[in-house]
């Protein structure tokens, strides 16, 4: 679901970024407004969570592959406003070191997945939440808040495919970026999420979820104490990045993520001029791979760098943004 560059027009990217200010700004404030200073960090440990979730890649029959990304997970432990904030971060270094989703698209790429997921997601497990009764409701609103959140993504990932052809083409009609339209993008892009990725999101919510609850309780808005890490989380966290070169077993890319040495091959016949002429970003370590390493301790490494980054940033900002517990309770 990480759009790359040059897949979407530049017009597209603006109105889509321009579309994410306010959400950023609204979810800024509401963030300052509800979170102590003291649990500013779990928003880091929830953009490490999202971060790994999103480097287990999921074959698919055909070639294509795809991930979870955590969105309704944190939207139900901290807020979907904290969500935003953290998913959005994680995005932004995908993009910056590995490369993983583009620069220019940085703002539908968090418009898909910071923004519609875990909004999304957040309604529907609070709806279930409501109609369900019994000690399960609050896993099962989760679960059904992670599925629906995750596949609201994908159709609106789709959409921003399929209108390419539509709206950007040459004299000769033939696409100028994503060449596939809205016949192909939304069936291409939904079957996976309606099935496997979509499952994928529930299994991953979850688990992590049920953990969560159970290991670290005091992880949450709703926790008594302040402490904002455990060795449990910790040891989750680490189990986490060990197995993450799982993720390298998926072969294939996944569908709308091609390179422009690929994209001839998937049926569309010709490469689209605006992707062999629009921007080109190198990262520092394209693919989560580094040079003279094997792709797993590459893969390994690089997980523990963006988990670090991500932790680290967050921290940071607890000791200078937010309002302390206590002046949030005066």
């Amino acid at each position: 679901m990480h759009i790359p560059d040059n897949y979407l027009s530049p017009q597209t990217c603006a109105v889509l970024a321009v579309a994410m200010v306010p959400v950023w700004a609204v979810s800024i404030k509401k963030v300052k407004e509800e979170i102590p200073r003291e649990k500013l960090p779990m928003l880091g440990v929830g953009a490490a969570f999202s971060f790994l979730s999103m480097m287990f890649n999921i074959p698919l029959p055909g070639g294509t592959t795809g991930h979870a990304v955590g969105g309704t997970l944190i939207a139900v432990l901290l807020g979907p406003y904290a969500a935003c904030i953290s998913v959005t971060v994680a995005l932004l270094l995908q993009a910056l070191i590995f490369g993983d989703g583009g620069v220019l698209s940085f703002g539908a790429n968090c418009f898909n997945m910071a923004f519609v997921l875990p909004f999304v997601g957040y309604a529907a497990a609070r709806l279930v939440t409501r109609l369900v009764k019994g000690e399960r409701r609050e896993i099962i609103g989760a679960a059904v808040g992670s599925y629906v959140g995750i596949n609201a993504a994908a159709l609106c990932a789709a959409i921003e495919f399929g209108i390419q052809p539509l709206l950007f083409h040459d004299a000769a009609g033939n696409a100028l970026y994503c060449p596939y339209g809205l016949a192909a993008s939304i069936p291409a892009m939904m079957l996976g999420h309606l099935t496997v990725f979509g499952l994928a999101e529930v299994i991953f919510t979850v688990a992590v979820l049920a953990f969560v609850k159970k290991a670290a309780p005091e992880f949450g808005l709703q926790a008594d104490r302040s402490q904002t890490s455990s060795t449990a989380l910790k040891g989750l966290l680490a189990a986490m990045i060990v197995l993450t070169p799982l993720g390298l077993l998926a072969e294939g890319t996944a569908w709308g993520e091609w390179g422009v040495d690929e994209i001839a091959g998937t049926g569309a016949g010709f490469v689209p001029a605006g992707m062999t002429s629009g921007i080109s970003f190198e990262s520092m370590m394209p693919d989560y791979a580094i040079a003279g390493m094997p792709g797993w301790m590459g893969y390994v490494l690089s997980a523990v760098i963006g988990v670090a980054l991500l932790i680290i940033l967050f921290k940071l900002l607890s000791l200078v943004g937010g309002k302390s517990g206590a002046a949030s309770q005066s």
